[in-house]
């Protein structure tokens, strides 16, 4: 599984109107895209100086899936609201391992 991080520096002037339809469209990519296992998102709470203000959070089987996610029509008409709209986007896309329970053993000696 990959997961595909993207974070978010918006300008000061991102016209409210403007941000919430971009919201509204990362909602609508929710099961809608082919080899999107999951997106979340949602603003900073800790508004710190190192902070961004927004972050996606996106699932795939491969990579190859974000190849299709990236061009799919339901992803790039946001692009036209996120570009302009920031001053950094951050992406990192990464492996995710399969999880393994953590060993509930003690050694004795």
């Amino acid at each position: 599984m990959i997961r595909h991080t993207v974070l978010f520096k918006f300008n000061p002037d991102f016209p409210p109107a403007d941000k919430q339809a971009w919201i509204a469209g990362l909602n609508k990519m929710t099961g809608n895209i082919p080899g999107m296992l999951s997106l979340t998102h949602g603003p900073d709470l800790l508004n710190t100086e190192r902070s961004f203000d927004y972050a996606i959070v996106a699932d795939f089987e491969t990579v190859e899936d974000i190849a299709v996610y990236n061009t799919h029509p339901l992803h790039e008409p946001l692009k036209a609201y996120s570009f302009p709209n920031s001053q950094q986007i951050l992406a990192v896309d990464f492996h995710l391992e399969d999880a393994q329970p953590a060993s509930t053993e003690t050694s004795l000696s």
